[in-house]
């Protein structure tokens, strides 16, 4: 097998959606646990520099792999090609405000 496989993994951390590069996606051996290691991101050198690819890059600067809750992923798409890793917020399009997201909760525990 020639090709190498990238990995596309979506997920939710801080409130806020986070999408990454990966080459190595699997369920940990801690159970409920997907495991991602071999972080890829953009070329260091390039002149224009993303700020969320910025940040991502320095908050897993070191990590040789990460265990992320399964009820936190998203979505994982094995692609061809590497794209650009990027924060984005949750629950909020654009215009929208406190609150005013798309994603409802399901259960409510009742406060009193």
């Amino acid at each position: 097998m020639s090709e190498k496989l990238i990995y596309k993994v979506t997920l939710v951390s801080h409130e806020q959606i986070y999408e990454l590069y990966v080459k190595n996606v699997y369920q940990s051996e801690l159970y409920g646990f997907v495991v991602i290691e071999n972080f890829v991101f953009g070329e260091k050198s390039a002149i224009v520099v993303d700020p969320s690819e910025e940040k991502l890059r320095i908050e897993f600067e070191g990590v040789e792999r990460s265990f992320i809750p399964a009820h936190k992923i998203i979505r994982i798409d094995q692609v061809k090609q590497q794209g650009k890793a990027k924060i984005v917020a949750a629950g909020k399009s654009e215009g929208e405000g406190e609150g005013g997201g798309k994603v409802s909760m399901l259960y409510r525990p009742d406060k009193s």
